[in-house]
């Protein structure tokens, strides 16, 4: 069966409905999620994606992120991908909301963080693993060439690896 999602405006107002390959083949404007889990010691839990995901197989991403589907709210839809890819859930406080466009597409992502160190129940369809890295090991993974999701990349750079000197 298809995902639907809904199609939004520049304003994120919903001004329609599309299938996911629709949104993607037709470059609709839509809404993602992600979820930013820590540990009690401020470390942030990474998924390796698994390499049988369609999109970035085999990149470090944000522990829970995917598509908001038709209907549902943001927190919904973050709740239900945190059910789905790690088997289990935790309750969300917003972090941010950023407009987001990279290769003709353009997205709505918002953000949730928590404070949870496991137990994890990783779907291995799309998550190989969970694991916690400091803000330092982030960077090294990063500048040896680790791959990266581009929307973790994003969300990294704007929000935990801006130089600190310049400040």
């Amino acid at each position: 069966m298809p995902e639907f999602l809904d199609i939004v405006d520049a304003n994120d107002q919903v001004i329609g409905k599309a299938s996911r390959d629709d949104i993607y083949k037709k470059s609709l404007c839509h809404r993602i999620v992600h979820v930013l889990i820590f540990d009690e010691q401020g470390n942030l839990a990474l998924q390796l994606r698994s390499k049988r995901v369609t999109f970035c197989p085999s990149h470090w991403s944000t522990t829970v992120g995917g598509h908001v589907q038709t209907g549902e709210s943001y927190e919904e839809g973050a709740l239900r991908e945190f059910e789905e890819e790690l088997g289990t859930t935790n309750p969300l406080e917003f972090f941010s909301k950023d407009w987001y466009e990279a290769n003709d597409l353009r997205k709505f992502l918002t953000t949730y963080k928590t404070v949870y160190s496991g137990p994890f129940n990783p779907n291995p369809d799309d998550v190989e693993r969970v694991d916690f890295f400091s803000a330092d090991e982030i960077k090294d993974m990063i500048n040896k060439g680790e791959k990266f999701h581009p929307e973790l990349l994003f969300l990294l750079k704007k929000y935990f690896l801006k130089d600190r000197s310049q400040n």
